[in-house]
């Protein structure tokens, strides 16, 4: 005889699929909460990623807006007069603009030098330490011993915007020209630029 009965084979499928199901469904579920942490986890990643790489493009758009704004512009020189009324002893006038218009500059003290022919034939301090507002001209004068055909000058400057200045740069003026044979500074090198750079 056979121990199995239909109905007992019916409920032993039945059993059998019902464990299937719920080994299934409880597999289902662990892997569902698992990929839901990891989910959550990413999200998370993610998001502070997302703050970080905004608040950067925020600052880097304010710094340029700064910078564009209140960048500064190199201070320009002109030559006004130049004469060496004897073989030692020369006299010049500089002009000193500053074209900023929200940007003070700050000098050290100024120093010139007169070269003839890449010779340095006199130098010395010709302006004490000073502040030059915006949109300022100072006058420069110096007075050296020698004749000249070149005139060098070289500062420490530092801008100035409010209460915020920038680290010292070191500025060199050139000033290239000729004289006449009375040793006066001829008509076309009158308000000629002198060239600059920082160095």
């Amino acid at each position: 005889m056979s121990s199995s009965s239909p109905a007992s084979v019916v409920d032993l499928q039945s059993h059998l699929q019902l464990y299937q199901r719920h080994g299934r469904t409880a597999s289902r579920t662990r892997f569902y909460a698992h990929r839901v942490r990891e989910s959550l986890a990413n999200r998370v990643v993610m998001f502070l990623c997302s703050v970080l790489l905004t608040l950067l493009l925020i600052a880097g758009i304010i710094v340029l807006v700064l910078w564009l704004s209140f960048r500064p512009h190199r201070p320009r020189f002109y030559l006004s007069s130049f004469s060496a009324p004897s073989l030692n002893a020369f006299s010049f006038t500089l002009s000193d603009r500053n074209p900023n218009a929200k940007i003070a500059i700050s000098y050290g003290d100024i120093s010139a030098a007169v070269f003839y022919d890449n010779r340095q034939l006199a130098s010395g301090t010709v302006l004490s330490a000073f502040y030059q507002p915006p949109k300022n001209t100072t006058e420069i004068h110096g007075q050296l011993g020698r004749v000249a055909v070149r005139i060098e000058l070289t500062a420490a400057i530092r801008f100035t915007l409010s209460a915020w200045d920038t680290r010292d740069h070191r500025l060199h003026v050139n000033c290239d020209f000729a004289v006449g044979p009375d040793g006066n500074l001829l008509l076309e090198f009158q308000g000629e630029s002198c060239s600059r750079y920082f160095g």
